[in-house]
């Protein structure tokens, strides 16, 4: 986002009628302004960064414009998943600048110092075996990093991503909570485990950032987090480790559905915008393949928006400099916000439900969950009270009786 603020100035030399205002806010005040913006009908911004998880809320509800793609656009090139989860009734409602799922991010020398082999789908089981090995907290080295903030989109996105494997899911067809349920119990319970014995000390505080700066100084010997990561801890000038990392797909346990999360950040027209035609124009630019390009000029193909574009994965240049890029297409690839829980669900999403209410029960949630981490409670108390927080949540929201 950062980078195409400045980049933005070519859009404007191309463009000299129309002048870019940006607003800049940390991730959860912004989805704070937006979505008050938004359902009050504010008309404060033309254009919003909204996540995958918005998208087709706001969208059934006519809070966004569709978007207006041509052909030079080539909405086919789209990654098939992203698209789809910002689609509804056939028509792209947010285009992504940015998309991501989650993979297994390893130290390869560790791995053969342990005598492992790391299979592209490895399972939890085998992770665990690796991570018992490698843990040496004398050598400044844990054998498993994980998230353990608590927040839908910190620790839960994580958590949700292990009860999905381990055949779970947050609500059944008559949306009644499935938190106090056997897969959740075996999901929270191994994590429990493998984070007291193998992980770091202080997890329950750590999220995406303080885990990438722990491995970036060698002390995860194993850490399963955004693709994103990846361009991050193959990078020398970031990582000290950078020559010794490998890539494979999250970890499974009973089934592979939904073992990876799907994300995207997205532009979107609030359907209060009175700069329609502004508003479309740049978000062909800044979501296009000439701006990938423009972005490989300026910055080389390391630093391009991934993600959202099969053209981008198949360039020569690209595939050069990330090595970790055929592990995070597949990751992507693979994950299917319509169809991401062994069980039948009623939600589209695979580390969220896709309604209004989620935010508050992922919250709540993530709370109990960092709470059992910490060893302040069970993981039975933890979610037991889960359990019955959520379903106040659907009962006041009428989801249930």
């Amino acid at each position: 986002m950062i980078e195409m603020q400045k980049l933005g100035k070519h859009f404007e030399q191309a463009n000299p009628n129309i002048k870019l205002k940006w607003v800049t806010l940390e991730e959860g005040t912004l989805r704070q302004r937006v979505t008050t913006d938004i359902a009050t009908k504010g008309g404060q911004f033309d254009i919003m960064t909204i996540g995958l998880y918005e998208a087709p809320i706001w969208s059934k509800k006519g809070w966004l414009k569709p978007i207006a793609t041509d052909a030079a656009y080539d909405v086919e090139d789209l990654l098939p998943a992203i698209r789809s989860g910002l689609s509804h009734e056939g028509k792209l409602y947010a285009a992504p600048f940015y998309g991501e799922s989650s993979m297994l991010m390893y130290r390869k020398d560790l791995a053969d110092k342990a005598g492992i082999t790391i299979s592209e789908q490895p399972t939890w089981e085998q992770v665990k075996a690796f991570a018992a090995k490698a843990h040496d907290p004398k050598a400044g080295v844990y054998g498993m990093c994980l998230r353990g903030k608590p927040g839908w989109g910190d620790n839960m996105a994580f958590l949700t991503t292990l009860v999905n494997t381990n055949g779970g899911q947050w609500f059944d067809m008559q949306w009644k909570p499935q938190i106090d349920t056997k897969p959740w119990k075996d999901a929270i319970n191994f994590y429990v485990d493998l984070m007291k014995k193998y992980g770091p000390p202080g997890a329950s505080a750590n999220s995406f950032n303080e885990n990438l700066a722990l491995f970036n100084e060698g002390k995860c010997a194993m850490w399963v987090d955004a693709t994103i990561a990846a361009s991050f801890i193959s990078d020398p000038k970031q990582s000290k480790v950078a020559d010794k990392v490998a890539f494979a797909q999250a970890p499974v346990a009973v089934t592979p559905k939904g073992a990876n999360w799907l994300w995207s950040w997205n532009l979107a027209i609030p359907a209060s915008s009175t700069k329609d035609a502004a508003a479309q124009t740049f978000i062909k630019w800044a979501t296009s393949k000439d701006y990938i390009n423009l972005v490989a000029k300026e910055q080389g193909w390391g630093a391009v928006p991934t993600g959202t574009r099969k053209s981008t994965y198949a360039n020569a240049e690209f595939q050069k400099v990330a090595k970790f890029a055929a592990a995070e297409k597949k990751a992507i690839d693979s994950a299917n916000p319509n169809d991401s829980t062994l069980p039948k669900s009623p939600y589209v999403g695979v580390q969220y439900a896709a309604i209004p209410e989620f935010q508050a029960i992922g919250v709540a949630v993530g709370q109990q969950m960092s709470a059992a981490l910490a060893g302040k409670v069970t993981v039975d108390q933890a979610l037991k009270t889960a359990q019955t927080m959520a379903e106040r949540e659907m009962k006041k929201a009428g989801y249930t009786k």
